[in-house]
């Protein structure tokens, strides 16, 4: 765009200015004097056009000077071949011997009247005229002729040079002024272009980078062009928006790592104040009797293994949410894993008088991709809070199983207290505990669906929770089916 303005379009404004102007003002040479007349006539020999204001009239005189000599004694024939010429630039002078006779102007005639040829010595075949430089320069043209006397008589045909007719100046200045707007045109086109296409997209720049510098970033920058500065300043744009997020989740994880602390700090400091208060009982002797301090001890001890389970769940959480558990992925018959599960917590449940209600619809071949242990996991998680938050006399537990296309999809629903609608979103985040209290006698880190989340997702799936209060929860989640490639 750059070489186009500063290159071709001069070139092309100044040829379709100058082309305009010299076939305006040849029309006009036309129309004016009556010759003719072509463009590279006009711009490289315009001597030539004068040649032809007066050609008509030599001609005349040339052949009066052959046929009939005496006539160019008569004073009237000569003033009226003068006449005509005084509008052409030029004027006759008649010399007899060595002495001018006539003259249609005398001033300009003393200027090259010692430069004029004598008699004989100029070439009348040479069509043009002869070019004589004086003071000024001039075009001659001379025929020669015999008084009726026998003198020697010359006429000549003078035209001013410093005289050129009006549109030959005029093509001049004109095809100069044009030049000159053709530049001042070009040189605002190329300062609109560069303001435009470069100093104003450089500005935005400068400035979002002043904004980002103070900390402002939301500061967005924006192009209308698709070249090289609008490309650099859609990667100012990306690398603004990566920097925000960058930011933000800085931002985020502080606040989590304080939010972390805190937490961890205050579940730990339930279990760790009934173990002091315990043990200064055993030491005062406030537990009197051998069953008193057996139950101190034991609610010490039990109080000593919940921090033990909320240390582990912080460091398996912390490896989870780094990324840096490793996870065993294999093939599992996912019907034959449930069985196995069941039998396995079936006793507790049936000792906590729950009923447990098992629902299988998949075939016997079905196999899906996962890490038996952390799926283990999963499902302890679910059912231990489904376990925790049973209000009924009678507990129920569903585990249903259902195959969805590409997935098998996994529910567990209880009969419990149920979940707010409003808490249910961030239930499956760190710590979140529908109990707003957190000295709630139900207890647990609030870990265990985060953990569960982050286990399915890493598994391709998906987990999400349907609630009513006092009507129960049922938790869903997806496991992909293998396709026969493990990686």
């Amino acid at each position: 765009m750059a070489f186009f303005i500063m290159i071709a379009m001069p070139i092309m404004l100044l040829s379709i200015a100058a082309g305009t102007i010299i076939s305006l003002q040849t029309n006009s040479i036309q129309e004016s004097y009556d010759v003719d007349a072509n463009t590279v006539q006009v711009i490289t020999n315009p001597i030539q056009i004068l040649n032809r204001l007066t050609r008509g009239i030599y001609n005349e005189i040339k052949l009066t000077a052959l046929k009939e000599p005496q006539k160019l004694e008569n004073a009237t024939f000569i003033n009226h071949l003068n006449s005509e010429l005084a509008g052409r630039y030029s004027f006759i002078a008649m010399r007899k011997d060595d002495k001018f006779i006539y003259a249609g102007n005398e001033g300009k005639l003393s200027e090259i009247q010692k430069y004029l040829q004598k008699f004989g010595e100029y070439n009348t075949d040479v069509d043009g005229g002869m070019y004589v430089s004086g003071r000024s320069p001039f075009l001659v043209k001379a025929q020669d002729f015999y008084f009726q006397d026998g003198s020697e008589g010359t006429v000549f045909i003078i035209t001013d040079l410093n005289t050129l007719f009006p549109q030959i100046k005029a093509l001049v200045s004109q095809t100069v002024i044009s030049f000159l707007l053709v530049l001042i045109f070009t040189a605002l086109m190329l300062m609109l272009w560069i303001y435009r296409s470069i100093l104003k997209p450089l500005n935005i720049l400068r400035i979002g980078m002043s904004q980002i510098k103070d900390g402002d970033l939301e500061y967005s920058v924006q192009s209308d062009t698709d070249d090289e500065i609008g490309l650099l300043c859609e990667d100012f744009e990306e690398m603004r928006i990566r920097l925000k997020e960058l930011i933000d989740n800085r931002i985020k994880y502080e606040e989590d790592i304080k939010e972390l602390i805190s937490n961890i700090s205050h579940d730990l400091k339930t279990p760790l104040t009934a173990i002091q208060g315990y043990a200064e009982g055993l030491i005062d002797g406030v537990a009197d009797s051998p069953e008193k301090q057996e139950k101190y001890i034991q609610t010490i001890l039990s109080k000593a293994n919940d921090m033990s389970i909320l240390v582990d769940e912080l460091s398996f959480y912390a490896k989870i949410d780094c990324n840096t558990i490793p996870y065993s992925f294999k093939e599992i018959n996912i019907r034959e894993y449930f069985d196995d599960c069941l039998e396995e917590i079936g006793l507790d449940l049936e000792v906590k008088n729950i009923e447990v209600q098992y629902y299988n619809e998949l075939d016997h071949g079905t196999k899906v991709v996962a890490d038996a242990e952390q799926l283990k996991r999963v499902i302890n998680n679910i059912i231990g809070n489904a376990v925790k938050y049973l209000d009924k006399s009678k507990g129920v537990l569903q585990i249903r199983i259902h195959d969805i296309g590409n997935y098998v999809q996994i529910e567990i629903e209880d009969n419990g207290v149920g979940i707010p609608k409003a808490d249910i979103p961030y239930i499956f985040e760190r710590f979140y505990r529908a109990d707003a209290s957190r000295n709630s006698k139900k207890g647990g880190s609030g870990l265990g669906l985060a953990i569960s989340k982050k286990i399915i997702e890493d598994h391709s799936g998906k987990i999400w929770a349907v609630s009513e209060v006092g009507v129960g929860t049922t938790i869903f989640f997806t496991l992909r089916k293998s396709d026969g490639n493990i990686k």
